[in-house]
């Protein structure tokens, strides 16, 4: 299962906002491009998200569902990649000072990822979710409607500014 976590200028309420705008989530999900419906449920559980992933001419129409929606807590996100499987996806946050500690985990449900090794398995999928991590925290420290207006409104430097140095 591969795991990344990261330490946000922001409360976790603000990190639920994001998550529950599914219109932002190609903004922050790596490989997402478009964003086709999001059912007026979201993002109560059984909910889904109707995206596609690639680049054009090569989409793929895509869901996502909602299996856990705990604000600001918890969310389970079941990502539907075609050919290339199921996969569970886990956000944690945890409230830190003025601050919020977000971890992502995911592992493979279904498809060709499930019989990888999980030492290769998670390699790639770390480096693509420290880039998840990078754009929520733009979205969450103020980027995104309804967020608090930003670490520099507060007076205060974004943490998606700084690059962490492990990928």
């Amino acid at each position: 299962m591969a795991r990344n976590v990261r330490l946000m200028r922001c409360a976790p309420e603000d990190v639920f906002r994001v998550l529950a705008n599914g219109w932002l989530y190609p903004l922050w999900v790596v490989g997402a491009s478009r964003m086709r419906d999001v059912c007026e449920e979201w993002p109560a559980e059984g909910s889904t998200l109707h995206h596609s992933f690639g680049s054009w001419p090569a989409l793929v129409n895509d869901e996502t569902v909602m299996r856990v929606w705990d604000p600001p807590y918890r969310a389970v996100l079941e990502p539907h990649g075609g050919p290339i499987g199921i996969a569970r996806v886990t956000i944690d946050v945890k409230a830190r000072g003025d601050m919020c500690v977000v971890r992502i985990q995911e592992e493979p449900v279904t498809g060709p990822t499930k019989i990888l090794p999980d030492v290769v398995f998670d390699a790639i999928t770390r480096w693509r979710n420290a880039e998840t991590l990078h754009r929520l925290a733009y979205l969450a420290e103020g980027g995104a409607p309804g967020t608090a207006g930003g670490a520099s409104a507060r007076g205060l430097e974004s943490t998606a500014e700084k690059e962490p140095i492990d990928r």
